[in-house]
């Protein structure tokens, strides 16, 4: 567990740093707006800062003591920025180097869990000009094709016969990475939060339409959200397979797990999301609440994670002559 901190002055200046230029700046700008009036509410020093060269810029010149990252997507959550916020010594939320990196890529996370012996469908990776019908073929219909390297369902796919193919690929190849086709598990669509170690009560997504898609995450007031999303032995076993799916990838901090669960109550591991959505629509926050964790207490707590990377709680003093870096 992390230490509490009870007086705001000990984060020292804070910059949240949101928007960015991956596939997911709006959702990021959207959460970190959300994160900013909360820590602002509860009397932290907090400054929005767009994207890694204006906080880099920031940080060399000692405008901030710490980083909450809401970056999300490439750059801020694969590592980059982890990277960089190492070298500079300065504390962040989330992942480090390691998790980020790794849990980004959705086809070694895969092979990290089978390792492991934790379940997770069945995949077949495409690079380069490698044959996709052999692919395919290995996993089977129905199937998802998804870009290896983009959260959020971005370039998303479900594929039920051959003939949905070429548009699948040709959206999922867009982006950057390798392609990944993965077996389709039909039933429950459950995601665990991860707090501090400790594994948040599981949410079942239950959508208007057949798929979760970026449309039902962000948009859509019609989804359906049950928390807890089990009961009893089920419930627990899932949130201990979500925290060791978690920490087997060497994340930390603070992130979310999800999960598919068959019609026989397996449940099937899909991905890890290192810096999870803050939004008015987003999980994390629903899975705090149901157990009496309000918006405001949860980004208090997951900047307290930032001390972590700090154990002397006190990281560089910014120079408090020095101008903010807004955004």
């Amino acid at each position: 567990m992390t230490a509490q901190i009870t007086d705001p002055r000990r984060f020292g200046r804070v910059a949240v740093a949101l928007g960015g230029t991956s596939a997911e700046r709006e959702v990021s700008l959207n959460s970190g707006r959300n994160v900013l009036d909360a820590l602002r509410a509860r009397g932290v020093d907090a400054h929005p800062v767009d994207g890694i060269p204006a906080l880099l810029d920031a940080l060399r010149a000692g405008h901030y003591a710490r980083v909450f990252n809401i970056l999300h997507g490439r750059g801020g959550e694969d590592g980059m920025l982890q990277g960089a916020l190492d070298a500079l010594r300065v504390p962040y939320t989330g992942s480090g180097v390691l998790g980020s990196a790794l849990s980004m890529d959705k086809v070694r996370t895969k092979q990290v869990w089978q390792a492991l012996g934790l379940s997770t469908p069945r995949y077949a990776k495409v690079a380069g000009d490698q044959d996709i019908s052999a692919a395919i073929a290995a996993v089977g219909f129905p199937a998802i094709v998804k870009p290896s390297h983009e959260g959020s369902s971005v370039g998303i796919t479900r594929v039920f016969d051959a003939a949905d193919l070429p548009a699948a690929i040709d959206l999922a190849a867009r982006y950057d990475g390798e392609l990944l086709i993965e077996q389709l598990i039909e039933g429950d669509e459950l995601t665990v939060g991860i707090l501090d170690r400790e594994a948040l009560p599981s949410i079942r997504i239950v959508p208007a339409s057949e798929f979760y898609d970026y449309h039902a995450k962000y948009v859509a007031d019609d989804t359906q959200y049950l928390c807890p999303g089990l009961d009893g032995e089920a419930e627990t076993r899932l949130r201990a397979l979500a925290l060791a799916a978690f920490e087997a990838v060497g994340c930390s901090g603070w992130g979310r797990v999800d999960v598919m669960r068959d019609g026989s109550g397996n449940p099937f591991l899909l991905e890890v999301n290192t810096t999870p959505g803050m939004t008015s629509h987003s999980l994390v926050p629903k899975a705090a609440r149901a157990i009496g964790i309000a918006f405001e207490n949860l980004c208090w707590r997951i900047l307290e994670t930032s001390f972590a990377r700090d154990p002397a709680g006190g990281g560089r003093d910014p120079d408090p002559r020095a101008g903010g870096a807004g955004a």
